[in-house]
């Protein structure tokens, strides 16, 4: 594992122990293997009174999972979400696909007090992702084609910068993965399987009310949320955001107050 993920995800476990029960790394941390952003951690607890000593973080966790935080160590910057390890693996299996969608991609165990219980809700999230692909997917798709469609349709449920066209170098960019997590969940007669879509209007509803909570949440939690959110939708989406002082000292205000602008010009869909 390298050093600054390392470093990152034991300033974590100090943070919440002794609840912690595994840390995960995903995203571009690994996909880029050097990340000019924040590293992207999963800390996963015994329960929920290990999420935060605070009653009230601990009860907003529970209404709308996960909690956000920052950490930084040893030069290395990253935001970590804490949840607890069996609302995790309900969630790899819920309609939603916040959880699956990120967990059936590649991702790495950086630290479990147990393995076993880890990989099942891992596995999980693989094969719910692979099932939904396959529901998605149109008469002329393969399974990579079918992923890449899941994976634009999981984007259109959250507000994020980037476009859908980013489905497309996710699975590109460890398409030997795939290809081999296509077989095994899929398996040669993948398209002889009944299945049925899920409603994806009604997902993009739930989930586009569920990211605007989340970012409320994480005004209170996540320093420097507001410059990361400039940055990153920069990054992604090419419009440049100027931050105020103002929101700067009222992240949940000033993120609010943003996203009608964000909205219209179309850094976030």
């Amino acid at each position: 594992m390298r050093a600054d993920v390392q470093a990152l995800a034991d300033a974590c476990r100090t943070r919440h122990d002794p609840g912690v029960v595994a840390i995960l790394a995903y995203g571009s941390c690994l996909r880029d293997k050097t990340s000019e952003g924040l590293i992207d951690l999963y800390v996963l607890t015994r329960d929920f009174q290990a999420v935060s000593r605070n009653p009230l973080s601990r009860f907003f966790c529970r209404l709308v999972p996960p909690n956000v935080y920052y950490v930084e160590a040893d030069g290395a910057r990253g935001k970590y979400a804490v949840l607890p390890l069996s609302r995790f693996a309900q969630m790899a299996r819920a309609q939603n696909p916040y959880i699956w969608a990120r967990f059936g991609q590649p991702c790495a165990v950086v630290y479990a007090t147990d393995q076993k219980p880890v990989e099942e809700a891992l596995a999980q999230c693989a094969a719910t992702m692979w099932a939904e692909a396959a529901a998605l997917s149109q008469a002329d798709d393969d399974a990579l084609q079918a992923l890449t469609r899941l994976f634009a349709a999981t984007y259109a449920t959250e507000l994020r910068p980037e476009s859908s066209a980013r489905a497309n170098v996710i699975v590109n960019s460890d398409a030997a993965f795939y290809a081999a997590a296509a077989a095994k969940h899929l398996g040669k007669n993948w398209r002889s399987v009944n299945t049925t879509p899920a409603n994806w209007r009604t997902r993009r509803i739930i989930g586009k009310a569920l990211s605007v909570a989340r970012l409320v949440k994480a005004g209170f939690t996540f320093q420097g949320g507001a410059d990361y959110m400039a940055w990153k939708i920069e990054r992604h989406s090419g419009v440049k955001i100027e931050i105020t002082a103002w929101q700067r000292k009222h992240p949940v205000l000033g993120a609010l107050s943003l996203l009608p602008r964000l909205l219209k010009k179309g850094a976030v869909r």
